[in-house]
This record gives structure tokens, sequence and C-alpha cells, in this order.
């Protein structure tokens, strides 16, 4: 680019226009059905949040009563719980009844492997 200063702009979009057929036949390959799109999108609007991530990463060490969740996170169980309901909408965890105690679990390895990714990204430097 002669003559013209480079800016942070001018990286991040191409003054040609040419088409890379290669590329674009791969990625219309990879395409992802409108229905499992917005399904992943609710998963990861559902995993920004600071506190359901909180409650995961509990989870992850394995299964935990709402009472034991609120107390390691130092949290109300009420809030816990609302927190849980929206988690178990998704489908991001599973409970199961013992005597008067929800046990909440990870629903499957994929959530885990998810949020381990995620959590490896994060920390990444």
């Amino acid at each position: 680019m002669a003559g013209r200063p480079e800016t942070a702009d001018s990286y991040d979009s191409c003054e040609a226009t040419q088409v890379h057929e290669g590329s674009v036949s791969k990625a219309r390959a990879r395409a992802i059905d409108e229905d499992t799109v917005q399904r992943l999108s609710d998963i990861f609007k559902v995993m920004g949040d600071p506190t359901r991530l909180r409650i995961i990463n509990a989870l992850s060490a394995g299964e935990m009563c709402v009472c034991d969740i609120a107390c390691a996170l130092n949290m109300e169980n009420s809030a816990i719980s609302h927190q849980l309901r929206i988690l178990k909408a998704m489908r991001l965890v599973k409970f199961r009844k013992e005597g008067k105690s929800a046990i909440y679990s990870l629903d499957d390895e994929h959530m885990l492997t998810l949020f381990n990714e995620g959590l490896k990204h994060a920390q990444h430097r």
C-alpha cells in the first residue's frame, strides 16, 4: 500500500474483490442449519453469565446438591436455584432427587469438554 499509511483497519478487510472458490466451497460444506446455529447461540448466551460459569466449574468436580453449590460459591440457595433452572432448561445440567435434596451434575461429557476448552482459551496468554 504505497503512499497510504497503514492503520489497524487496513488489516481488517480485503481491498481486493477476488472470490476464492475453494475457500467458499469449504465454508459452505461446513454450513450449520439454522436451528442448530440458534441452539448453539443460546448455549453460549447462557454460559456467558459469570455465576453460571462458576456453577459449571463447581459441578465439574462432581455431583452437588443446591445447598453445597450455594455454600461453595458463597451465595444464597435461591440464587443458585434460579441459575440452575436456566442451566437445566438448556440441558447443560441435570438433576436427580435424593430424599429431599436435588442433586445436580453436568448433563454430559460434552458440557465438560465445552467448559474446559473455553477455560483453556481464557487462560491462554
